[in-house]
């Protein structure tokens, strides 16, 4: 291999070679080419051949190992140059360059080859021959030699032609995804154990360094769906193709039978099987990750309450020092050196002190009382009394106040009565409409007239128990309804 190549740089590098390639190139150019010297000739006939000599020993190698037809390896960490691969195996240039990235999985199904390019392994399977292409800088060295010992196996197993066994790189195909799949599940074991320790840790108590290494955890475990989910979608990807299912069957192709384009079940059946697998680790993922987005909010929720009850604490010691600075207003303006006609009396100094100590305590309870008001929240709106919901105001009354977000608020009408269940007032509007819609009332008239009456029956039911001042309220929601 290397006298080969030493032998075709020195074919490139030599003069004759050089002096040829330059008039081709003077001959072929139209424009006015101005005259050299023939030391300039020689200096751009020298660079020409570097630049000839530095593209051909820059070519792009691959290193790969190499498996004939009864699974013997036949070549060990092999060089070849990316215009070789293209001419020996029929490929495009665009199909190895997917080799070197590996930003997404994808799996190519050419008219003799399939080329795959799943998380670590980058391999050429062909009716007869497979190649394994070694990427560099890989850190999975461990897995790849799994993966060859396995490949080594399925490829040494040899049926009888009617036996119903796979082809030949159906097993290899195979053997590539199990090698994927595995790495996928001892990857998610690896990653799931720790997040499921710090979840439960979180619950039983809530500290910074838990939730430094759950955000640590976190990342991980979203690379990974993600990685997951690409592996997934390329084989939903392939599977959706019925041209290249069928294209996939490169034994028969060689032997020269023809498949249609639905007579693909073999094949199918194998990627259905690896692709519920995928689909499996990564709905589990997606469950994992939505368990950290809950704990998370979770957190943020528990977070938020102690520091809420912080600013409340702050609070009641403000409104506590007011209190104070409100009682020792009354005592500043007795330490003026004014005449005030209280300092002979026995009783002036201890009735100041006592005023002095009533008006800070009123001071201070009037502040909680307001601040209690404003930190009740209730989901029917906000300023409303805390002995319940009253009668219904009027609606230009109520539109005055932050009214609630139901629809009693927006329809006074439609709203139920005080102890009225959701079921009475139903049947109630059905009642009333089936009872005046015959005298020619408008369905709201029907309401209205219901509604009295139900305030009529419920007035007289409340006086009959001895509750006093009831009668007022009903008169009032029928007048106001």
């Amino acid at each position: 291999m290397a006298f080969t190549e030493n032998s075709h740089l020195a074919e490139v590098i030599s003069p004759t070679f050089l002096s040829r390639t330059y008039l081709k190139w003077k001959k072929s150019n139209n424009t006015q080419i101005t005259t050299f010297t023939d030391e300039e000739a020689e200096g751009n006939l020298f660079n020409l051949g570097r630049t000839l000599a530095s593209k051909s020993h820059d070519e792009p190698r691959l290193r790969c190992t190499e498996f004939d037809e009864n699974g013997n390896v036949t070549l060990v960490n092999g060089e070849f140059r990316k215009s070789e691969l293209i001419a020996k195996y029929g490929l495009l240039n665009r199909d190895l360059r997917k080799i070197d990235s590996s930003v997404l999985p994808h799996i190519l199904v050419r008219p003799n080859t399939i080329l795959i390019s799943l998380l670590h392994l980058r391999v050429l399977i062909k009716a007869d021959r497979v190649l394994v292409f070694d990427a560099y800088g890989s850190t999975n060295s461990y897995t790849q030699s799994v993966f060859m010992y396995d490949l080594e196996g399925k490829l040494r197993q040899r049926h009888a032609p009617g036996s119903g066994a796979l082809p030949y790189e159906f097993r290899a195909l195979e053997s590539v995804l199990i090698s994927v799949t595995s790495g996928l599940e001892s990857e998610f074991e690896g990653v799931r154990d720790p997040v499921v320790r710090v979840l439960r840790a979180l619950e039983e108590d809530i500290d910074r360094d838990k939730l430094r290494h759950l955000l640590v955890y976190s990342k991980k475990l979203g690379s990974f769906e993600q990685k997951a989910r690409l592996v997934r979608d390329a084989i939903d990807d392939l599977l959706e193709a019925d041209d290249d299912l069928a294209a996939m069957y490169l034994t028969d192709r060689a032997q020269g039978t023809t498949r249609a384009e639905n007579d693909h079940q073999e094949i199918e059946m194998l990627l259905e099987s690896y692709h519920k697998i995928c689909d499996e680790i990564v709905q589990a993922s997606g469950n994992l990750v939505t368990a950290i987005r809950n704990t998370e909010e979770v957190v943020k929720a528990i977070l938020d309450a102690n520091r809420n009850s912080l600013m409340l604490l702050d609070l009641k010691f403000s409104i506590g020092t007011l209190g104070l600075a409100a009682g020792t207003l009354l005592s500043a303006l007795y330490g003026m050196n004014l005449k005030n006609f209280i300092e002979e009396s026995d009783l002036g100094f201890g009735a100041v002190s006592i005023s002095c100590f009533v008006f800070s305590i009123i001071v201070s309870l009037y502040g909680l009382a307001k601040l209690r008001k404003v930190q009740r929240v209730r989901m029917w709106g906000e300023g409303m009394d805390s002995a319940g919901i009253g009668p219904l105001q009027h609606r230009s009354l109520a539109l005055n106040q932050r009214g609630n977000w139901r629809s009693d608020a927006i329809e006074p009408l439609l709203a139920g009565l005080p102890g009225e269940g959701r079921s009475e007032r139903l049947r109630r509007f059905k009642e009333a409409t089936k009872s005046n819609l015959g005298k020619g009332n408008s369905p709201a008239e029907a309401a209205r007239r219901a509604a009295i009456m139900q305030a009529q029956q419920l007035a007289t039911r409340q006086q009959s128990k001895g509750n006093k001042g009831t009668e007022g309220d009903s008169e009032v929601v029928a007048a106001k309804t």
